[in-house]
């Protein structure tokens, strides 16, 4: 049924034209085609996906990772941009981490988690997304 669909990410947010200019000028996202719903509902290309982002009067209260993006290598150098377009990271203390610039280490894996304006919890990893998609093809 599901198991050989995409999915697609939905972040809900309070105030459409401050979340147009997050997602739009700090994370460099690109809005897709004019939606059927209006200003009610932006969506933004991001890799083979998407990401939808919708008006709620429930915006923010989740608080755990809303959308992951698998940048592998390119961390450091996304983050970087990132934090010179005003983006602030979060510094969680973890067990066997390191913390630099934006970026949490373990290891040879990297992560860095930000916030959008209503305060729905973004996250970057090192992770490859060929490989993860890879894997959950051979794991059927």
């Amino acid at each position: 049924m599901l198991k050989d669909r995409s999915s697609t990410a939905i972040v809900a947010v309070s105030d459409m034209n401050r979340a147009r200019e997050f997602y739009q000028k700090r994370l460099g996202l690109t809005l897709a085609e004019p939606s059927s719903m209006g200003d009610e509902v932006l969506t933004f290309r991001t890799g083979n996906t998407a990401l939808i982002v919708y008006r709620s009067d429930f915006a923010g209260t989740n608080r755990a990772n809303a959308v992951v993006w698998d940048v592998g290598d390119e961390i450091e150098a996304i983050a970087a941009d990132l934090a010179a377009r005003g983006v602030a990271f979060e510094h969680y203390e973890m067990p066997h981490t390191t913390y630099r610039d934006g970026v949490h280490h373990a290891g040879d894996f990297r992560m860095a988690w930000f916030k959008d304006p209503d305060g729905n919890v973004l996250h970057l990893n090192s992770g490859e997304a060929t490989t993860v998609t890879r894997s959950l093809k051979t794991d059927v």
